[in-house]
């Protein structure tokens, strides 16, 4: 007896499996792609802009594929995956040392947060930034995202912060906010995720850090609610305690509410060891446990 599960922070069923299995029937001919798009369409699954969450889909039918659920259509040549352009083109970038940036913070100000739109000059400096200098890499983000490069006033990089969807299941962020399981499925959009903070390795500026964070708190829910037609009323980072003390978001008045386990949501049989982290929210509005606990 088939029993539903989590996949990709949605409710699987039977009916949900036996959909896809009649889209690959009718449509052999179908990309992958496609067929997400097709899953979408029948689900509803859009953004709260009214996108189809297409990628979104797309993960999770491999996920459904990776566990003997379902049966896809073969990658097709030249399918899946691409490089980058950002991470595609010479070299040189990687090559040059920047000069060492060790100011006051004030000589520096004031800072330009730049929102980074896709495919721009600033998207593709962000991307290798990322990768080249954060221990985590760029990794792609497939859902909702907002990347931030911040430049001083002389118009050099001095950091990367990306913001994304939120952890799917979090025992101390629950137990904070104080939510309910159905609670949590349904509002869990208005919660956001500092997935990346990178200050890059020439830039030594004391308080720099938290001043950035900040920032870019005071407009995160209004550049959210922009992109995204939602509004977020709470932000979390997991920040891994074995490298790093936590001291900007300290600093920048997050809360520090408990600390992670040490498993990974791909740990099913509960042997994989990961490095615990320290779990850091941030209110943004004053009312956040009303609006997620209704």
């Amino acid at each position: 007896m088939f029993a539903a599960r989590i996949v990709q922070g949605r409710r699987i069923g039977r009916e949900e499996v036996e959909l896809i299995g009649r889209l690959v029937s009718a449509h052999p001919h179908w990309s992958r792609r496609r067929l997400s798009i097709a899953f979408c369409e029948q689900l509803g699954w859009r953004s709260p802009a009214g996108q189809l969450k297409d990628m979104s889909a797309r993960l999770l039918l491999t996920k459904l594929a990776e566990q003997g659920l379902v049966t896809l259509p073969p990658r097709r040549p030249g399918g899946g995956r691409k490089k980058l352009r950002a991470l595609a083109g010479p070299e040189l970038f990687d090559r040059l040392a920047p000069e060492p940036i060790t100011a006051a913070l004030k000589e520096l100000r004031p800072l330009d947060i730049i929102l980074c739109e896709p495919r721009s000059v600033h998207a593709e400096s962000f991307i290798r930034q990322l990768a080249r200098f954060h221990y985590l890499g760029w990794g792609g983000n497939a859902g909702a995202n907002l990347r931030y490069l911040v430049r001083d006033r002389h118009g050099r990089d001095l950091a990367c912060v990306l913001f994304a969807g939120a952890a799917w299941k979090v025992k101390a962020r629950d137990a904070f906010i104080g939510w309910s399981h159905t609670q949590r499925e349904s509002r869990l959009g208005l919660v956001v995720n500092n997935s990346r903070f990178l200050i890059l390795p020439h830039v030594r500026v004391p308080h720099l850090a938290s001043h950035i964070l900040g920032l870019i708190l005071r407009r995160l829910p209004s550049d959210w609610q922009r992109k995204y037609a939602m509004t977020p009323c709470l932000a979390e980072s997991f920040v891994e305690r074995e490298r790093f003390a936590g001291v900007c978001y300290r600093a920048a008045n997050w809360i520090l509410a408990g600390q992670s386990r040490g498993r990974s949501r791909a740990d099913r049989e509960h042997t994989l060891q990961v490095p615990i982290k320290d779990i850091y929210l941030y209110p943004l509005v004053a009312d956040f446990r009303q609006q997620l606990c209704t």
